[in-house]
């Protein structure tokens, strides 16, 4: 047990080392000069006659020589003196860079680090603010990199652009584009609202990725009428907005998971106080299933300030 123990705390006091050297070398300050140079190593070969448009990165925050906080090709591919050394005897390729960025084998026929070590590079210098909670968060507990979601070598990156970023998302929720096409929905399509708005992909202390602790704190960004504080709250409301509602889409306005009186007899199946028969066959003058409809008399589901003269909570 004590061997385990001893092993455990000499491999983590390694990884954490080599991080600590990662970051310091991702985080290193460059002149221009210095950055120019660095760079020319790689560029003299990754040219414009590359596949894949390298030297665009030149027009992304990454690629500003001007910036001192910038990084070099080697900041994130490594010094890769290997790579630089040309190709060994016997074989036809270099060998590869020390770091590989990707999802798939690369033209070159260069297979890419696993997604942890593509995470570590980036985390280095990306590990504040909303990426903070990335270490034991759902996409990195499930392989997924940060280049699963972002391109670096390119002027717009497509996860960035709010009206381009659910395309992203979609590649692998794609249950969730089918629930966006229905009836009702969040402005998704009309990109006027994106999925970073409720959800940080990159960890969250809330469930689901949310970017608050709790599903009302989220929707209340949005929603602050619905917060109260009411005289009458309505329970299910107060509990998770997700009771009555699927936030993605839904057939039936607003967003709700079925239609009333259906929805509001799931918690509400007494006969409302009434001593008329209470059902869908119901003739004569029966005021608790007027219409069918509960809402033609609650309008005020969320929560009410109605005075309760004669049981008429959530009424205005």
């Amino acid at each position: 047990m004590k061997t385990k123990i001893g092993w455990r705390l000499i491999l983590g006091g390694a990884m954490l080392a080599l991080g600590l050297a990662c970051a310091t070398q991702a985080a290193e300050k460059l002149s221009p000069k210095e950055r120019t140079d660095r760079d020319a190593v790689c560029t003299k070969c990754h040219d414009e006659t590359e596949s894949r448009p390298i030297l665009a990165i030149y027009q992304t925050p990454h690629g500003a020589i001007g910036d001192s906080h910038a990084p070099s090709c080697q900041s994130c591919h490594g010094e890769s003196k290997d790579h630089l050394g040309g190709a060994v005897a016997g074989k036809d390729k270099r060998p590869r860079p020390d770091h590989v960025f990707g999802k798939k084998i690369t033209t070159a026929g260069y297979e890419p680090d696993t997604a942890e070590q593509q995470s570590e590079t980036c985390i280095a210098c990306h590990k504040s603010g909303l990426r903070k909670f990335w270490p034991g968060s759902q996409h990195s507990t499930n392989d997924v990199a940060c280049t699963n979601c972002h391109t670096n070598h390119t002027p717009k990156d497509q996860v960035l652009v709010k009206s381009e970023q659910p395309k992203t998302c979609y590649t692998c929720h794609q249950e969730k584009r089918s629930e966006t096409k229905r009836i009702s929905t969040h402005p998704i399509d009309a990109g006027k609202l994106s999925c970073s708005d409720c959800h940080n992909p990159h960890g969250s202390q809330g469930p689901k990725l949310l970017v608050r602790n709790t599903v009302n704190e989220t929707c209340f960004d949005c929603h602050a009428e619905k917060r109260g504080p009411f005289l009458w709250e309505h329970q299910p409301a107060t509990e998770d907005c997700t009771n009555c509602h699927t936030p993605h889409g839904s057939n039936i306005t607003p967003l709700l998971k079925s239609r009333p009186p259906f929805l509001c007899q799931e918690c509400h199946d007494g006969p409302h106080n009434s001593p008329v028969q209470y059902g869908t066959n119901v003739k004569g003058n029966n005021t608790s299933a007027s219409g069918r409809g509960c809402l033609n008399c609650h309008a005020q589901v969320h929560g009410s300030n109605a005075p309760t003269q004669n049981g008429a909570r959530f009424w205005y």
